[in-house]
């Protein structure tokens, strides 16, 4: 009765290291997807927002070194393998409601936090030895079709003649572009990059925290499977 108990849950470990493989892959897309995406903007933010994404491509990674353990220790009986995949799972479990938290930490920061970084970057633009922030503020203003901070006049203490050309709306000729000032806003978007960046940032790091906290709770199911298995291993260990 326990043989056959031990070799289920034996077999249901097998399943759930495949599984577990499948979540490893998808940690490590998640996190270089946001890494990839958040990236473009390093120079708003240096490495405030890199932690969680990087910490996701470093869990996913440690879980293919860590399927090799549990799919060992089922194969063999070995209690000490079990038991040792069991134990980093827990580890696991904790570095991703870690990583979680942080991104949902973070998520609430950006909302007061957004403004005042992108003010500040914003009075680098086109200044010698900010040519990071320059491209950052331009590609900020092509992607997100916007212009300022809150809106077109932000630029006006920085560049008092005309707003950047990458305020320029896609469909304008290189003239009208050109034509562009503070008071001729056709060629131009009027609507400033707060209110939209903001909303990238938290959908990138809600993913973030979304796919950890989320995977954290399946790896509890991992966790209970280990220890039976490694508990009826014992029994069997001491019944012999």
């Amino acid at each position: 009765m326990v043989e056959g108990g031990m070799k289920c849950v034996k077999y249901l470990l097998f399943l759930f290291n495949l599984i577990f493989v499948l979540a490893g892959i998808g940690l490590v897309a998640a996190g270089a997807y946001v890494k990839i995406k958040l990236d473009q903007y390093y120079d708003f933010f240096g490495n405030d927002y890199m932690g969680p994404g990087i910490l996701l491509i470093v869990v996913g990674v440690f879980i293919f070194i860590l399927a090799f353990f549990g799919c060992c220790g089922a194969y063999k009986e070995n209690y000490c393998l079990t038991m040792t995949f069991a134990v980093f799972l827990g580890i696991i479990f904790i570095l991703e409601i870690s990583g979680g938290i942080a991104a949902f930490v973070l998520r609430d920061d950006i909302e007061s936090e957004i403004e005042q970084v992108l003010s500040d970057a914003q009075k680098n633009y086109n200044t010698t030895g900010h040519d990071g922030v320059t491209s950052a503020w331009d590609k900020l203003q092509e992607e997100f079709d916007c212009c300022g901070v809150q809106n077109f006049s932000d630029w006006k203490s920085v560049l008092p003649n005309k707003p950047p050309a990458s305020c320029c709306k896609e469909d304008v000729t290189d003239d009208q572009c050109s034509g562009r000032s503070y008071t001729n806003t056709v060629p131009i978007y009027t609507e400033g990059c707060r209110a939209s960046f903001e909303k990238y940032l938290k959908d990138k790091v809600a993913i973030i925290g979304g796919v950890g906290i989320g995977l954290a709770f399946v790896q509890v199911v991992g966790i209970l499977f280990a220890c039976c298995l490694a508990r009826a291993i014992r029994k069997e260990y001491e019944v012999v």
